[in-house]
């Protein structure tokens, strides 16, 4: 397959091209290392394959609205997520 064939696939199934798709996948999971892991914004995006933390914070703030720091603080206080190691002693009691 072509890679303009490929291209065209791709978007008519996902709704998106494969290069916004897999920025899309990074800053999804640097979100989730920065929400879970409380990985810093440049921690998180050298994590994912981002050399400019400036670059990332950038595209980050253009795909979710906010900043990597302001996103993770609200999502955190949202979630109510505790730290892991309360976490698994929840677990270890049921």
């Amino acid at each position: 397959m072509s890679m303009p064939t490929f291209h065209v696939h791709f978007k008519a199934f996902a709704r998106t091209s494969p290069i916004q798709y897999i920025k899309s996948v990074r800053l999804h999971q640097a979100r989730l290392l920065m929400i879970r892991d409380n990985a810093t914004a440049a921690v998180a995006a050298a994590r994912v394959g981002y050399e400019s933390a400036s670059q990332f914070n950038r595209e980050f703030k253009r795909f979710f609205g906010r900043s990597p720091r302001e996103e993770a603080r609200e999502l955190r206080t949202a979630f109510s997520l505790l730290p892991p190691t309360q976490l698994e002693g929840i677990a270890d009691t049921h």
